[in-house]
């Protein structure tokens, strides 16, 4: 059985590493968006600590491009450390598979944050309950759903059925809201980093359904989350004809936000009416 651990675990190799990623990482035939975040931040931080970096400084920032969708599969992580400082450090990373770069990134590697927030606005994810009630919906392994989305197998995603009219046929708000962790492995940060791309397109609420690529995606892991569920809120304040803009919200048991993400997709095509 696949496990996060595999997925972020990169190799050694000429001009930075490589990883092998196992299909249970990917949406329809193509790697989780999120996973790629996890994999690409996981090689810049082995690269920071070849390069003789500190041992507790961790990914806090990723900025990906978005240049294609590889495969599962063999991918190779190009890495270059462009700054090692004493508050902040920086790696660039590209995925390459083939000849072809898929995606490009620059991660930034610093302490995260710890203790009580300074200031903290109330958030609509605060009003949700720390872990999924009972009639959270499920989507597991048995969900006509896995089929396309496969993450499910490893991980537990939980959504609040009412923020999901489109599984009954209406529309409503571009946003969902929903609970996620590891099936039998703790969380970490890096796993946060997948989990700032974890639902489903908030435009398919508004009857855009289909494959919405992201082409840019910028998120932040400020904090470790405490081992549990995190639960998330995504949304989309504005969608036009072509572009939308999603953002998620990670807060994890203990009530403290735990990561940030916003990224920059397409509209799904429409569908052409039936005959």
């Amino acid at each position: 059985m696949a496990s996060f651990a595999d997925l972020v675990s990169v190799a050694k190799a000429a001009g930075g590493y490589t990883a092998d990623i196992d299909p249970t990482w990917t949406v329809g035939s193509k790697v989780h968006g999120g996973a790629l975040l996890a994999v690409l931040a996981s090689a810049a931080r082995t690269a920071y600590l070849d390069d003789g970096g500190e041992p507790d400084a961790a990914p806090v920032v990723i900025s990906a491009e978005y240049l294609g969708a590889p495969d599962p599969g063999h991918i190779e992580l190009r890495t270059d450390v462009r700054k090692r400082g004493r508050t902040t450090s920086f790696v660039t990373v590209e995925a390459v598979q083939g000849d072809r770069v898929y995606v490009q990134a620059a991660v930034t590697l610093a302490r995260r944050d710890a203790g009580e927030e300074r200031y903290a606005e109330p958030l609509p994810v605060d009003a949700m309950p720390p872990t999924p009630p009972a009639d959270a919906l499920a989507w597991d392994p048995e969900h006509p759903a896995a089929k396309i989305f496969k993450v499910g197998r490893v991980a537990e995603v939980r959504y609040d059925a009412s923020t999901l009219p489109v599984i009954e046929g209406r529309t409503g708000p571009a946003e969902t809201r929903g609970w996620v962790r590891l099936r039998e492995e703790p969380l970490s940060g890096l796993f946060a980093l997948l989990a700032t791309d974890i639902s489903l397109p908030v435009v398919a609420n508004l009857g855009g359904i289909g494959w919405a690529p992201t082409i840019t995606l910028t998120a932040s892991v400020r904090r470790e989350p405490v081992d549990g569920w995190l639960r998330f809120r995504a949304s989309a304040p504005v969608v036009g004809q072509r572009w939308f803009e999603e953002d998620h919200v990670l807060v994890d048991e203990s009530g403290h936000v735990v990561a940030t993400s916003r990224q920059l997709a397409m509209v799904p095509a429409p569908r052409p009416p039936e005959s």
